[in-house]
């Protein structure tokens, strides 16, 4: 997304949360949606609720594209998202009356991981792209052991698995050995115990259980990606259902303000504020 169109939007949640922040009661909140952001969500959200007992907040994953139908059916007040909706999915909101808001709330890389057995250090985008399509199989045609390769992905509710695929496979399918999983949290798992595996996840999901590949020779960061030379690099989104309103609204504040962001950072990804 052009950095002037969320300058805009950034504005607009200012002037409409500072409007909503009034609010003398409070009300039910529902997330739901992507995983990748869950972290945040959960974190912002509990901070939110101890400075203001009378929220209730009730959050749920299932994925960016859970998330933003949710938002479509009207069964959440914030989807939370690891993509933008796309224009197919903007179209049925707005065939029911629902205008989706889109709202940053932090950066993220994607991080290819392995096991840390694993003698791979880095791997091109091309390697990446070719292995997830199934055309490279082996470690050992990337500089590593004579090892079947056990590619493992997101499904495809996944934002995380969209953007994947826009930024490493080009468009290109994933191969159908490929194992698929519902969660970053999942994939963390399932490659901390096979040495054969490779996967990939946010970067606040990374963890001493796996090993982070280099990709194209860049290690992923808050540098790297603020800086473009981490190429698979993405916002994360909360999205809502025309200006948020009372509580909701004053989440969202709380999500972007100082306080919040330091809680974004904290997870492991990267705030609004460090952008330039």
């Amino acid at each position: 997304m052009k950095m002037k169109r969320l300058f805009r939007k950034l504005l607009l949640l200012a002037l409409f949360t500072a409007h909503g922040a009034g609010s003398a009661y409070a009300e039910n909140i529902v997330i739901k949606g992507s995983t990748t952001v869950l972290p945040i969500a959960q974190v912002t959200l509990e901070a939110y609720m101890k400075a203001n007992p009378g929220a209730n907040i009730s959050l749920s994953g299932g994925g960016s594209g859970e998330g933003i139908k949710a938002l479509i059916d009207n069964s959440t007040d914030i989807a939370n998202s690891s993509r933008e909706i796309k224009p197919k999915e903007e179209e049925l909101a707005k065939s029911k009356g629902v205008n989706p808001l889109e709202i940053p709330v932090a950066i993220d890389a994607i991080v290819p991981i392995v096991n840390p057995k694993n003698k791979v250090r880095t791997l091109t985008v091309d390697q990446l792209s070719q292995i997830y399509q199934g055309k490279i199989t082996n470690w050992k045609d990337v500089g590593g052991e004579d090892l079947q390769i056990v590619a493992i992905s997101r499904d495809s509710s996944s934002g995380t698995f969209e953007a994947w695929g826009e930024m490493v496979l080009g468009k290109s399918k994933v191969s159908p050995r490929a194992q698929m999983q519902a969660s970053s949290g999942a994939i963390v798992q399932a490659v901390s115990k096979n040495r054969y595996a490779i996967g990939y996840i946010g970067l606040g999901y990374l963890d001493q259980s796996v090993k982070a590949l280099l990709v194209n020779g860049v290690q992923a960061s808050q540098k790297t990606a603020l800086s473009k030379e981490y190429l698979v690099s993405r916002f994360l989104y909360m999205y809502t259902n025309g200006r948020p309103k009372g509580e909701t609204a004053k989440f969202i504040e709380f999500v972007l303000c100082p306080a919040g962001q330091k809680l974004v950072a904290q997870e492991g990804f990267i705030p609004l504020s460090r952008r330039k």
